[in-house]
């Protein structure tokens, strides 16, 4: 069995054109995974409508976060 990965990938929006009511530029998204979107340079966003998405990864910088970060920065306020 495979050992999870304990850090975690988020994406902050930096291009939201075209899609200014799915994204906010500067936000932090989580990330689903989806290797056959990867592979098109696609990323999967849950975005503002609280469903999941593709988008070109090419609109997000992406950080590696401890699974702790992840959770404070992408909790409900």
């Amino acid at each position: 069995m495979r050992e999870q990965d304990p850090n975690h990938r988020i994406a902050i929006c930096v291009d939201n054109t075209d899609y200014e009511m799915s994204l906010e530029r500067r936000k932090v998204y989580p990330i689903l995974p989806d290797p056959e979107a990867e592979r098109d340079d696609y990323v999967r966003i849950i975005d503002e409508s609280g469903e999941d998405y593709l988008f070109p990864a090419s609109r997000f910088v992406f950080l590696t976060v401890p699974t702790e970060v992840e959770e404070v920065v992408l909790a409900k306020a």
